[in-house]
């Protein structure tokens, strides 16, 4: 009887589903970093590691410039899904469902706390090439198309490999020559919003300029008002 039990008690277990919590999933077009200019679908998952995404808790944020509202599951098509349903909502969002070459930007909040083998096989299938936007903290799993790590002053970064590294600047005990030896493609220096934007920009300008491996990475979404 205890057997018979514990058998319907793994069947139970293993039919019940993972389910991502999806903050907003949107067509847009990709604002800043390698890829500007590009159409994708943006979905943004709930929650991240460096702060609860609440402005109470703020004090408390490791990432304290964070501008972005990636708390709770209210936003534009958000919800929770299992990755079959996230799949089918991102695929329909592209305006032509016989492209062969589809590109979405899965980040947060810190979308690595939810992405997985499953989620991505299902991206993969519908045709999308995966691009991730991480903090870095927590490896990312194998087939995403393209990492890129935007690193935050104060964690300890796991994903040292990537196709792009966005840094914002600048940041307290952040310097980019610390990441010259890291194994990107790219490197970005992107100023820090906020009331220091225009002074911030001058500094990444001029670090460029004496830096030629570095680029200049610019939120363009922000001054075209593109969502």
């Amino acid at each position: 009887m205890k057997t018979a039990r514990r058998s319907i008690a793994m069947s139970t277990a293993k039919s019940v589903k993972k389910t991502y919590a999806v903050k907003e999933a949107f067509y847009t077009i990709q604002g800043e970093g390698h890829h500007s200019g590009r159409p994708a679908v943006f979905l943004r998952f709930s929650g991240c590691n460096l702060w609860s995404g609440l402005e109470k808790d703020r004090h408390k944020a490791i990432c304290q410039f964070c501008d972005t509202d990636f708390w709770g599951t209210d936003g534009e098509n958000g919800g929770k899904y299992v990755a079959a349903e996230l799949a089918d909502l991102v695929a329909g969002l592209w305006p032509d469902a016989n492209d062969p070459a589809k590109f979405i930007v899965c980040t947060g909040g810190e979308p690595m706390l939810q992405i997985d083998p499953a989620l991505i096989k299902e991206l993969h299938d519908r045709n999308f090439e995966i691009a991730v936007e991480t903090n870095g903290t927590i490896e990312v799993p194998p087939g995403i198309d393209w990492i890129c790590v935007s690193p935050k002053a104060g964690t300890d970064i796991v994903q040292k490999t990537g196709h792009e590294l966005k840094l914002v600047h600048p940041q307290n005990k952040l310097h980019p020559g610390d990441f010259e030896s890291w194994d990107f493609n790219h490197f970005y220096l992107q100023p820090m919003d906020g009331p220091e934007l225009k002074k911030n920009t001058a500094l990444c300008l001029d670090f460029c300029k004496k830096n030629p491996r570095w680029k200049l990475s610019i939120q363009t979404h922000k001054l075209l008002g593109i969502p």
